[in-house]
């Protein structure tokens, strides 16, 4: 079994190897790229080799962990993470000088985290406590830091620059990156990457099969909602659920980056 499981991580990383390989030998200079992509070359062969990535390797684990976990267990998955989101969110409410929100985020954090069995549970949603999902980024653009180009990073996706500068701070902030156990840290920030990805196996491949050129349309769903998100118009977007919704450290979700679907 150890000689099959070698065998089938170097076919793994052959491929992975070859769709690398591929993407580069296929990068084309664009002639006119859209104003607010003047990197679009460069991203479109890192979007390629994120997509590899994609259907090689994370695609195949997250059908399996969707096929495998019960619906309700994996609802309790996404509540968790959405519960460390909404602490960072908190933290990012108060930098906004939002009051309501934060006070909304503190209460959802409370709750969800005592009476929710540690965020496992979303009492919190049935008490109509709204969820007031925010990262440094979206502070950053509330306070005039404008969006900058739109950038995909290896691994990562979808990202305006203004974002992608936000990154560290993040990560950091987030609660998941503060525990002592690294082993731990690694196994649930995988578990959340995983997670994330099964809820958009469906609507990530109608997506792509309804869309001439995926990258554009992932292009211009990522940057529409992150200007709602720092305009804060709610309007804009459906309620959120966190059975829907990725956690900060999330890659590769479909049409998106790893904090906004």
């Amino acid at each position: 079994m150890k000689f099959l499981s070698i065998i089938s991580w170097r076919r793994a990383a052959v491929t992975l190897g070859a769709v690398a390989l591929a993407a580069l030998t296929g990068c084309a200079t664009v002639q006119s790229p859209d104003p607010r992509d003047p990197w679009e070359s460069v991203n479109r062969t890192v979007f390629e080799f994120n997509d590899g990535v994609d259907k090689v390797v994370l695609k195949p684990v997250a059908t399996v962990y969707q096929d495998v976990v019960p619906s309700m267990v994996r609802t309790g998955v996404g509540n968790f993470f959405g519960n460390m989101a909404d602490a960072w969110s908190l933290v990012n409410n108060v930098l906004q000088a939002k009051p309501e929100a934060a006070l909304s985020s503190f209460w959802r954090v409370a709750i969800n985290t005592t009476m929710g069995l540690g965020g496992v549970l979303d009492p919190a949603s049935e008490m109509r406590l709204e969820k007031q999902r925010e990262d440094f980024g979206q502070t950053l653009g509330y306070w005039g830091v404008p969006a900058g180009p739109y950038v995909v990073l290896p691994f990562l996706g979808s990202f305006t620059l203004r974002d992608a500068a936000a990154l560290p701070v993040d990560w950091y902030g987030y609660p998941l990156s503060q525990m002592n156990d690294k082993g731990w840290m690694y196994g649930l920030t995988a578990l959340g990457i995983v997670d994330v990805r099964a809820r958009f196996l469906e609507a990530g491949d109608l997506l792509d099969a309804a869309a001439l050129d995926p990258y554009t349309l992932r292009r211009e769903a990522h940057l529409q909602r992150r200007v709602h998100r720092v305009d804060d118009d709610s309007s804009a977007t459906p309620e959120e659920r966190y059975d829907l919704d990725p956690p900060p450290t999330a890659p590769f979700a479909p049409g998106s980056s790893r904090r906004e679907p």
